[in-house]
């Protein structure tokens, strides 16, 4: 059966990219497809082809079912900032109802484990009126949080896994994901949010010398597994 899922993160920076990454290389491990989505990217470099972003790329990698890079990357912006003030400058006019009809393109490929990764963290305008967690209110996927862990990720933590649920999602699951490498009293950070997060930690993956999709999903494996075989919902 296939499974998909809306990746977001307490923050810029926070590793969603590097999570799902693991995630898509993990499930491959298994013998399942994989496919990804990131609707919108900011700082995108000019290719060739067009414009192209990294985090985009990195995913596409990790995905066997190969499709256009302009249906996994609808929304690629140049300058590395906030995507409603990328699109305003670069006049073009994003809507819920348009990520929203490229996401179904996504989806209805079927592919065994699909993520979507948003912008950002989980309230990022992509407009005057609408912010891209309405995108995944809209899809109704199941949400899994990366939490990067460094000083102050417990409030932004907290406060995201909150804001999921008010939404009306459910939120799968969390991954601890260690950003800084001098966080101090790291075991004690780690076990505050497990015990107040509402929702599962699917894995915590330490901070890596080599951040690639192979070397992090090793630390990916079970959740994966919690995530393929549907145990989340």
């Amino acid at each position: 059966m296939a499974q998909a899922y809306f990746i977001t993160g307490t923050d810029t920076d926070a590793g969603k990219t590097s999570i799902a990454a693991g995630l898509l290389y993990a499930a491959k491990q298994q013998q399942r497809s994989t496919l990804a989505m990131k609707p919108i990217a900011s700082g995108s470099e000019m290719t060739a082809e067009g414009l192209r972003n990294s985090d985009a790329l990195a995913l596409i990698a990790q995905s066997t079912v190969q499709l256009p890079y302009s249906e996994v990357n609808p929304y690629a912006f140049a300058p590395a900032i906030a995507p409603h003030i990328a699109a305003e400058e670069a006049d073009v006019e994003l809507s819920v109802s348009d990520l929203y009809r490229a996401a179904q393109v996504i989806l209805q490929e079927q592919a065994d484990f699909t993520l979507i990764e948003g912008a950002g963290g989980w309230r990022v305008p992509i407009s005057a009126t609408e912010f891209l967690s309405d995108l995944a209110i809209a899809l109704q996927l199941p949400v899994v949080l990366v939490v990067g862990v460094k000083l102050g990720c417990i409030n932004h933590a907290l406060l995201s896994a909150q804001a999921i649920l008010n939404d009306g999602l459910e939120l799968a699951g969390w991954v601890a994901n260690v950003v800084d490498p001098n966080c101090a009293r790291l075991t004690e950070n780690l076990a505050t949010l497990r015990l107040h997060m509402p929702a599962p930690c699917l894995a915590e993956v330490p901070h890596l010398p080599i951040a690639s999709a192979e070397y992090i999903a090793v630390y990916l494996q079970q959740a994966c597994l919690y995530l393929i075989n549907d145990t989340a919902k």
